[in-house]
């Protein structure tokens, strides 16, 4: 399900975040790093793309990913962690080259097999087409790592 609060403007900046959350959905089903192309992610990643990940989480490392090698090395980090994503429900806002991006997303954790069902804010800037920073915010990060540690109860 998806919710657009759009102007004419920022369609073409939603359009290009679709596309990416569809390439990268595709990359973690495929396996990620050395099992899928990067290639269909990085056609939407501005040449300096830079990601801001909240610190702490199995996947975020050190919390800023800079450029299509960082990109590339960040989604291989995610896709070891996680086996699938699935969007269940998005809506967004922006003005020109900025949305806000509400998403629920279910993952499922390689080294578990459990899942987790949450929300995830991102404030993203585009550039010439192309995505060019994003700063996600995850409603329950806890929940998160949780799904990940072997030695946590469901």
């Amino acid at each position: 399900m998806s919710t657009a609060h759009t102007t004419s403007d920022q369609a073409g900046a939603w359009t290009v975040m679709q596309r990416i959350y569809e390439a990268e959905a595709a990359y973690v089903a495929a396996g990620g790093f050395g099992k899928a192309s990067y290639d269909d992610v990085a056609a939407y990643l501005d040449p300096e793309v830079t990601l801001h990940q909240a610190p702490g989480l199995p996947f975020t490392g050190s919390g800023t990913w800079r450029g299509h090698d960082g990109m590339e090395r960040f989604l291989a980090r995610f896709s070891a962690v996680w086996e699938s994503m699935e969007f269940l429900e998005q809506e967004h806002w922006g003005d020109g080259d900025t949305v806000v991006v509400r998403s629920r997303v279910r993952f499922r954790a390689r080294a578990t097999g459990r899942e987790v069902d949450t929300l995830i804010v991102q404030l993203i800037t585009v550039r010439d087409g192309r995505m060019f920073e994003c700063r996600p915010f995850y409603w329950d990060p806890g929940a998160i790592a949780d799904a990940c540690r072997p030695d946590t109860a469901v």
